[in-house]
């Protein structure tokens, strides 16, 4: 049963990537703001930029990860 579970947690296709990222990027972006609000001036535009970055590298990531998994498991033999 917890494996059930655990397999809706598992990133399987570009589509369920871009997903995330998308969320990652809202999120961040909503931090971002806060920053803006919190520090005016340039200290507050460093950490937005900052909160875009790691969407970006976190993104890139995921896309690496995720197409090293379907090369593993495309060279992987089948199971007859």
């Amino acid at each position: 049963m917890l494996k059930k579970i655990g397999r809706l947690f598992v990133i399987k296709t570009r589509f369920e990537a871009c997903l995330i990222i998308y969320a990652l990027a809202v999120g961040a972006m909503a931090r971002g703001l806060a920053y803006l609000d919190q520090y005016p001036g340039f200290g507050g535009q460093l950490l937005m930029a900052a909160c875009s970055g790691a969407v970006f590298l976190a993104g890139a990531k995921i896309f690496d990860c995720l197409r090293y998994e379907q090369a593993a498991r495309a060279s992987e033999p089948a199971d007859a």
